[in-house]
């Protein structure tokens, strides 16, 4: 009869816990996206000389954006691209492909330091992967202008398109060096080769070429940051402190229990993700990276089938089972946090998400803290009413003190 009414208690305080656990869950990545969408917002930068555009993106390479008007009626294009230069005395590119998606036969507008020491923009027809020469290009430009400021490069141009024209190839790029006049090439990391897309420019929507390989990578970056870079270190916080309420007991263990499973579930599916990229991506390899993901999803499954041999709480072994617990499962909370940075930066995407995920694991960081100060001072103040010296990690009352699992 006791252990019937025990389940009832367990089943009922499981059913708002898992509700609070994952409402918290959506509240930090709701709160880390609408934060990074607020801080890298494309409309918040300001042009000189009055310059207004109708539309802006930010473009998913390079830490760049476009601005542009189009009057459709007349095919005309005014644009402003704005991206940070790989050196500050290096050059920054945007330009129309109208024959392909990538950087031979693009039709360019390169802003540098010109030899007088003024920033200024040239045009460029790129037939080839060799040296490029300065020349005219198949559309008519003018007020073609550039500043430099900041660490970072606006260049303004107007464009006349053909007739009809509303979706177009572009290209963007950035280099590192200008030697007489001429810019030099570009590095060719994974950012670098897939900075090209297309734009509508009457719709205002902009997509990347490459789709199916950045998609990919997109999804392995999710997975991974939700599942070891969130829902793992969620899981640990209700193991350690949930416990510490007599109401909370069993239901803390099957919530700790089901957060770490869905976590190291999804977490398989982001490795195996990273997986199949690797096995595509000859040539480019994140060794780093690789190796922390490969001792991640190692140390998880053997925290997950450790499970199973989870001894009794009056084993004699049960004490030696809770050090190796803490010491794996920390450890594969670290290195879950630390492989999804490293993650961000290969992907190189805005520095508003890194910044997202930061928020998020500070969030996380403070509920920690607060819910440490609140278990000690519970646990304090149930040892000064029952001073009976606890031997296995309980006292007399049964009360689990918070560094026991």
């Amino acid at each position: 009869m006791m252990m019937m009414m025990r389940r009832m208690i367990s089943r009922a305080l499981l059913g708002p816990m898992a509700a609070l656990g994952f409402r918290l869950s959506l509240l930090l990545l709701l709160s880390a996206v609408g934060y990074a969408g607020a801080a890298g917002a494309c409309s918040s930068v300001a042009f000189s000389s009055n310059r207004v555009y109708a539309a802006c993106s930010d473009l998913p390479r390079l830490s760049s954006s476009l601005h542009w008007s189009y009057d459709n009626a007349s095919a005309t294009l005014s644009l402003a691209f704005v991206a940070p230069p790989a050196k500050p005395e290096g050059w920054v590119a945007w330009a129309i492909n109208p024959t392909g998606d990538g950087m031979t036969g693009s039709q360019a507008l390169i802003a540098f330091h010109q030899p007088d020491g003024a920033m200024g923009v040239q045009t460029y027809n790129i037939t080839g992967l060799g040296p490029i020469a300065k020349g005219p290009i198949d559309f008519k430009t003018w007020d073609l202008a550039a500043e430099y400021s900041g660490g970072v490069t606006r260049l303004y141009g107007k464009m006349k398109l053909a007739a009809g024209t509303t979706v177009v190839n572009q290209v963007w790029q950035v280099g590192s060096a200008v030697a007489n006049g001429v810019p030099q090439k570009h590095d060719f990391q994974q950012d670098n080769l897939q900075s090209k897309g297309t734009v509508d420019l009457v719709k205002g929507a902009v997509s990347l070429s490459g789709g199916s390989t950045t998609r990919k990578r997109n999804v392995h970056g999710v997975l991974n940051a939700v599942s070891w870079g969130i829902l793992l270190p969620i899981g640990a916080i209700f193991a350690r402190y949930l416990k510490t309420f007599k109401s909370a007991d069993p239901a803390w263990f099957y919530l700790h229990v089901s957060c770490q499973i869905i976590g190291y579930g999804v977490g398989v599916g982001g490795w195996a993700t990273g997986l199949n990229l690797g096995s595509k991506s000859k040539g480019i390899q994140y060794t780093t990276h690789r190796n922390i993901g490969i001792a991640l999803f190692s140390l998880a499954t053997l925290q997950v089938f450790a499970l199973f041999m989870r001894p009794s709480k009056d084993n004699k072994y049960r004490f030696y089972w809770n050090i190796y617990h803490y010491l794996v499962g920390y450890t594969v909370i670290v290195l879950g946090i630390v492989n999804v940075f490293k993650g961000l930066k290969i992907l190189s995407i805005d520095h508003k998400w890194t910044v997202g995920y930061i928020i998020a694991i500070c969030i996380l960081g403070g509920v920690a803290l607060f819910l440490e100060v609140v278990t000690w001072l519970i646990v304090l103040k149930r040892k000064s009413k029952n001073p009976t010296k606890p031997s296995d990690g309980s006292n007399s009352n049964g009360v689990q003190r918070p560094l026991s699992v």
